[in-house]
């Protein structure tokens, strides 16, 4: 193929699986990157396929799924720093042991890390706000056929308000903590030092970012599996009605029943006045404890709340409690 023939087979391939022209379009300098590779023998492709810039910002053939690739397989003329080598690469690793799912392309990983802080001081690199923007819509997506099946007798109105519930950036910045998110962020400076990796909005949109990634590198199938399974007790509670996220209640009632007591809130701040963050532990009787961050102390308050309430139910399923 000629380079325009090569340009357009890959257009075309991603317009055939109806993926936006923004995400389609591909650049012409990494697609001359991508066919020196591929004439090399470094990767091979399996299609859905795009051109797109990698996470160290250097134009390169970087498609959704790369198979029997590594660093050692690269031409000799390639950059280390091109392969999205990275101080947090460990961190990540982690991470996505936890999503339960191994990337074919870990730069998909790598970039639903990258916060835009990290881009304006590293200009060359993509931030991971496209992969928030196409996550949220798949989150949606897995949400919404989820609730549609399983109340089959719910109006419209109701199966919003249900979804609201549970897609909000509350939920999906715990979801991100209990997944250890903030710990494997690409931050600047400034974000680092003003407590960036505790921050609801930031933890949410990476979380958001990695459904996109992985929507992009598995499918549909696997982004709507890891979906369901972290959002799990917030579609059951939803169909409880309103005031079953009020876990501060549910754990109060629950102390009051079990036990005679009362739980016992603990909550520290930190940060400057415009930008407080707070961490709060509660403990009851000795018997249950939980942690939680957020940026109020209510917040914080309700989910260590939620974390004691998740315990009991894990000491009652193994028995502990009957």
């Amino acid at each position: 193929m000629n380079p325009i023939e090569d340009q357009r087979w890959l257009f075309q391939s991603e317009r055939r699986l109806n993926l936006s022209p923004a995400l389609a379009a591909p650049k012409r300098g990494s697609c001359v990157a991508l066919r020196r590779l591929r004439a090399r023998g470094a990767v091979r492709l399996s299609v859905p396929t795009r051109c797109a810039r990698n996470v160290a910002g250097t134009p390169a053939a970087k498609p959704y799924a790369l198979t029997d690739s590594s660093p050692s397989d690269l031409p000799a003329d390639t950059n280390a720093a091109d392969v999205g080598t990275d101080p947090t690469g460990s961190v990540a690793t982690e991470v996505e042991r936890a999503l339960g799912y191994r990337f074919n392309n870990p730069a998909l990983l790598e970039t639903a890390f990258t916060h835009r802080s990290y881009c304006a001081e590293h200009p060359q690199v993509e931030s991971n706000e496209r992969l928030e923007f196409l996550g949220d819509s798949v989150l949606g997506l897995a949400i919404t056929l989820e609730l549609y099946a399983r109340f089959p007798d719910r109006p419209e109105g109701s199966l919003a308000k249900m979804r609201a519930s549970i897609v909000n950036a509350e939920s999906l910045a715990a979801w991100g903590d209990r997944l250890g998110i903030g710990a494997a962020l690409r931050l600047g400076r400034g974000e680092e030092r003003s407590g960036g990796r505790l921050k609801e909005s930031i933890i949410s949109d990476a979380v958001e970012a990695v459904i996109g990634a992985m929507y992009l590198d598995g499918g549909f199938q696997p982004a709507r599996t890891f979906v369901l399974q972290g959002l799990s007790e917030q579609v059951h509670e939803a169909g409880q009605g309103p005031g079953a996220h009020d876990y501060k209640t549910r754990l109060q009632e629950l102390a009051a029943r079990e036990w005679g007591a009362v739980p016992e809130y603990r909550v520290k701040g930190s940060g400057p006045d415009h930008e407080r963050h707070y961490v709060a532990t509660v403990d009851v009787a000795g018997l249950l404890s939980g942690t939680g961050t957020g940026p109020s102390k209510k917040r914080a308050q309700q989910r260590a709340a939620a974390q004691a309430c998740r315990h009991y139910r894990d000491l009652a399923d193994s028995g502990e409690f009957a």
